[in-house]
């Protein structure tokens, strides 16, 4: 049985689902992260689960039991906003230990959970500073602290790092990560940046408009999207809109690409051909490959990003993106004829309606 279970879960706001019928298993000691665009319900659904909104239909269970109308303060469960929320006119100290006076939790115990909480986040010598006299990054590491010294069950974190630079959010997600894992606890992490829901999350939950697109770990979510939304939300996909035909074959405009996967679909029925940017290869000189994709383009942009270069190539019309790297390709320049290639196996292909 999963610790934290969400059932059937939905909130609406002036008669519109903010959140329909959201079902979720969540297993003790994961970190599982909501990602999503604004307002597809992340943040609402998050303060379900602390109890800051009330459900409209639906049911939250931790552990074994009906938390649906248990008030937030007995819920046992910890939050990080996005914001901080910390008491300005106390020290760093105070703020850590106001959750452990509020609990009654003995003097000499909350001395020592303080220092052990600073410890983790290793800012043991801001004890005595207020938040004003604290960095983003290092008050985020309070907030943090804060949270965890009552050693709640559950950890919630509502975009904590969006205010930060993004030099400090890279370091403090690994530091969110170690803590995570070191104590073990279960943690939901909301954020809209795809690349810290992939690189700190066991599992990853996609939602859109209210709903749960997918659920998965990182490499699920990335290398096999169940649906379009997913595929071109998460990282780049090249779009090749067609109509199958036999069954290994996508129609498009002015290409005809071979695709696995087209003979679930019934011939003339419209599909889009997803392909991964870094999945296709470029060269200059026109390959003989009868078995993969063969596009010639001409190269419009090249942007550089360290290790990977990325070219936007018209192909026939169609703006294709392709990642190379200096090792693996000849130079590049703009406005060059250049070819395209990559096997049917890059191909994933979906119905065009979804």
């Amino acid at each position: 049985m999963a610790y934290l279970e969400l059932k059937s879960v939905t909130k609406s706001y002036s008669g519109i689902d903010v959140v329909h019928d959201f079902s979720l298993d969540i297993e003790k000691g994961t970190l599982v992260s909501f990602l999503g665009p604004s307002g597809c319900g992340k943040t609402t659904t998050l303060r379900m689960i602390a109890g800051f909104e009330q459900l409209d239909d639906g049911s939250i269970q931790l552990d074994g039991s009906d938390i649906t109308g248990v008030a937030p303060n007995r819920r046992d469960i910890g939050m990080v906003f996005q914001a901080y929320a910390l008491f300005p006119n106390k020290t760093v100290r105070e703020n850590i230990s106001f959750g452990l006076r509020m609990k009654k939790t003995p003097k000499n115990e909350i001395g020592r959970k303080v220092d052990t909480v600073l410890e983790m986040v290793r800012l043991q010598e801001t004890a005595n500073r207020y938040p004003h006299q604290l960095s983003g990054g290092q008050q985020q590491r309070i907030a943090l602290a804060r949270a965890l010294a009552v050693q709640p069950r559950v950890l919630l974190l509502d975009e904590p790092l969006s205010a930060l630079d993004a030099e400090v959010r890279v370091v403090l997600r690994g530091e969110i990560r170690r803590i995570q894992s070191e104590l073990a606890i279960t943690t939901v992490y909301v954020t809209h940046d795809q690349e810290e829901a992939l690189s700190i999350s066991d599992k990853v939950v996609v939602m859109n408009k209210g709903i749960i697109e997918q659920v998965g770990t990182p490499e699920e979510i990335y290398r096999a999207p169940q649906t379009r939304f997913v595929a071109t939300f998460i990282g780049t996909a090249n779009q090749f809109m067609g109509i199958a035909s036999g069954r290994d074959t996508v129609v498009c405009k002015n290409i005809k690409l071979f695709a696995d996967g087209v003979k679930s679909f019934t011939d003339g029925q419209e599909v889009v051909a997803l392909v991964r940017p870094e999945n296709i290869q470029v060269q200059a000189e026109q390959p003989q490959r009868s078995d993969w994709n063969v596009i010639s383009g001409i190269v419009e942009t090249i942007t550089f990003h360290g290790a990977v270069t990325r070219l936007a190539v018209n192909a026939s019309g169609q703006r294709v993106v392709a990642d190379v790297t200096v090792a693996n390709t000849k130079p590049v320049s703009l406005n060059q004829k250049i070819w395209l290639l990559f096997p049917p196996s890059a191909c994933q292909v979906m119905a065009a309606e979804e």
